[in-house]
């Protein structure tokens, strides 16, 4: 018989006020003990304002945030059993890496030795044994990183809180990171809580996300689902890129829907909660799941003209005016191109959709 997971983090109707301005709106949401978990939204949306709730560093205006069971309310932020891991790494200059790594171990109140132990260990585990004895200054941004994890790893939190750590680096580094983070939680066995706006950093790492847009929670899952099932508008063109088509509800039934485009084309999709028959809403389908043609596939096949592809190194994108007005985006790897011809521009076509790749979405 399987247990149910413990939860590390229990967020309960949390909300956050600066002055008349609500930042977070009764956020509700359970984290999992050695879960990733992934805060996900654009800039200003409140995901670093709960992570600085869950440090200690905000208070709760209203409602509460639970740690293992336990009111954490009171607690100061050096008596939580968090760590957070900042954007800027915050390591002291004039310190060597075992020095730094080993601060918090000290200040906790463990001995030199102990303390010396704790931070070899920590090296070890990102790889830097090597580099014990440089200064901060002597590292790259990468390394860099990785002792500002090391550090907020050597106290043995229970939890650590990461605030968009891996954005001063650049796209190849951060890649690389993305995989070392998930392979030292894994290690560690540490509940991670991520705060991040890259869609793709979200999607690689996380066990689930939490989508997050004006105070308020999106959608709440794990990446699959977020991506193939989206709850919202929001959701869908936040997370991957999609094509959203205008479309009236002609009917609903458990889950599935017919519904109009604009010029009167019938096509079937799966739809979101809450929508119903005569709603006017959002037809999406993501750039992947579509099909170009000379001649239409099936009865839901869409008509129109190319016009213009976009080489983007890994696959191609086709842009498309569709005969009744909008225009959609098809895309196709560069591995499928001995399968799927790549139309030329002015070249009639047809625009096919992959069974169940229509989705219905409000606003």
């Amino acid at each position: 018989m399987s247990h149910a997971p413990r939860i590390a983090v229990d967020v309960r109707k949390a909300v956050k006020r600066y002055g008349d301005f609500t930042a977070l709106q009764q956020i509700s949401l359970s984290i999992y003990d050695n879960e990733f978990f992934t805060l996900l939204g654009p800039s200003g949306c409140g995901k670093t304002t709960l992570l600085r709730m869950i440090a200690g560093f905000e208070e709760v205006s209203a409602g509460e945030i639970m740690l293992f069971g336990d009111s954490i309310a009171d607690l100061p932020p050096h008596k939580r059993p968090v760590n957070t891991v900042f954007q800027n790494y915050a390591l002291f200059p004039h310190m060597t890496i075992t020095q730094n790594v080993a601060f918090g171990v000290r200040m906790r109140g463990k001995s030199d030795a102990e303390s010396q132990k704790r931070a070899g260990e920590m090296l070890e585990l990102v790889q830097l044994s090597q580099f014990a004895n440089r200064k901060p200054s002597q590292l790259s941004g990468g390394q860099q990183q990785r002792v500002a994890l090391a550090r907020a790893l050597a106290p043995q939190p229970k939890v650590l809180l990461l605030d968009e750590p891996l954005s001063a680096l650049d796209l190849k580094l951060r890649q690389a990171m993305r995989f070392e983070l998930k392979q030292i939680q894994r290690e560690t066995g540490i509940t991670f809580i991520f705060v991040t706006h890259d869609q793709e950093e979200a999607l690689t790492m996380s066990d689930r996300i939490a989508v997050m847009s004006a105070g308020k929670l999106q959608q709440l899952g794990e990446a699959k689902e977020i991506y193939e099932r989206p709850n919202n508008v929001f959701v869908a063109d936040f997370i991957g890129e999609t094509n959203l088509l205008d479309v009236t509800v002609d009917n609903v039934t458990n889950g599935q829907a017919t519904c109009v485009l604009g010029g009167g084309h019938r096509l079937g999709s799966s739809a979101a909660d809450g929508i119903t028959a005569g709603d006017k809403v959002h037809l999406s389908v993501r750039p992947e799941r579509l099909i170009l043609s000379e001649t239409a596939q099936d009865a839901a096949s869409l008509q129109g003209i190319v016009r213009d592809n976009v080489y983007v190194g890994t696959d191609i994108q086709t842009l498309v005016d569709l005969a009744d007005g909008p225009r959609m985006m098809v895309r196709t790897s560069n591995s499928d191109r001995g399968n799927k011809r790549i139309f030329d521009a002015g070249t009639p076509v047809f625009v096919t959709m992959e069974a169940g790749a229509a989705r219905l979405l409000a606003d």
